[in-house]
């Protein structure tokens, strides 16, 4: 009886050891030397992750992973995306943080009045994204600085870009202020990119809206200069003085030899510059030229505007630049 009994305690050792040996493969710390992102990919079942674990030397064994998460693991789903696994982190940890964890956010910022085509030029250049996009359409993409994850693609990324804009112009344009120069958000859009690439000034953006807008309405010329650039960089900066041949070109965008809005827009407009054109300063500006601080001078009639020209021509030559 007594050999019995030693064996039955040799056993429950035994047993107790093993149970042992099994939870701390799976609570103890792992061999993960460093901190590690781990990419969990879209639709991945626990056994691929398992594997992708194996492969990138985070585990040891995949099978024993397996078998601890089925006993010892919560039973949550997994989510797909990328994480931060800190060093020494253990098989139950990494379990939980794919299944509760936050995954790394990156981010990408679009500035207000950038083109399509620098837009592009971004995210082509990220190289976190993945897969190719053609230049997007100006005037789709709503300025903002927007998460992605690493290896997603760049097609997903621009659709939420769009998406944004296309949410703003449907909550916006309800609101806009009766009588306005548009009828519609398209023209809203395009009449926002001149005022976006017109001024930097916030606080000039709805004198800037009601200026043109006056221009709309009464059928004047709105020669815009940003609208006679478009046509030649597509938005990219021109880099010198617009020629005398340029401000006569006749295409679908130079204001100066065209009545009304160009085709399209001229830039991608941020929410401020949107918002001035829906509710534009109550004023009887025609007319506008720089100041010299960023900002321009506003004048009614065009013996005023003469006059705050010859002021901006003398204040150059002051400066030396003419």
């Amino acid at each position: 009886m007594r050999a019995f009994g030693w064996l039955l305690a040799a056993a429950a050792l035994m047993v107790l050891g093993a149970g042992g040996w099994f939870a701390a493969g799976w609570y103890g710390e792992s061999s993960l030397e460093q901190d590690t992102s781990f990419i969990v990919p879209q639709g991945s079942s626990l056994t691929a992750v398992a594997q992708k674990l194996e492969e990138e030397g985070i585990i040891g064994s995949a099978e024993a992973f397996l078998l601890r998460a089925k006993i010892l693991g919560g039973g949550d789903a997994i989510q797909a995306g990328e994480f931060a696994l800190p060093a020494g982190a253990s098989p139950a940890s990494i379990l939980s943080m794919f299944q509760n964890g936050e995954t790394i956010n990156r981010f990408i910022t679009i500035p207000e009045g950038m083109p399509s085509i620098l837009v592009y030029e971004r995210l082509m250049a990220e190289d976190l994204l993945t897969g190719e996009i053609p230049v997007p359409e100006e005037g789709s993409i709503l300025p903002d600085t927007y998460s992605f994850e690493r290896g997603e693609n760049r097609t997903a990324v621009l659709a939420r870009m769009q998406a944004a804009m296309r949410n703003y112009l449907a909550e916006a344009w309800p609101k806009r202020k009766p009588g306005i120069a548009v009828d519609n958000i398209r023209d809203a859009v395009i009449l926002a990119s001149i005022v976006e690439k017109e001024t930097g000034k916030p606080s000039e953006r709805r004198m800037v809206a009601g200026l043109y807008s006056n221009r709309v309405k009464t059928g004047m010329l709105l020669q815009a200069d940003p609208t006679v650039i478009y046509p030649i960089t597509k938005g990219k900066p021109l880099g010198r003085r617009i020629r005398q041949s340029e401000l006569r070109a006749i295409n679908d965008y130079n204001t100066y030899s065209m009545l009304g809005l160009p085709k399209g827009p001229i830039t991608n407009p941020g929410r401020e510059s949107i918002a001035a054109v829906l509710d534009p300063d109550s004023t009887s500006a025609l007319y506008m030229v720089a100041d010299g601080t960023g900002g321009h001078k506003f004048a009614d009639t065009l013996e005023e505007h003469n006059a705050n020209v010859a002021e901006w021509y003398e204040l150059r030559r002051q400066r030396g630049e003419m």
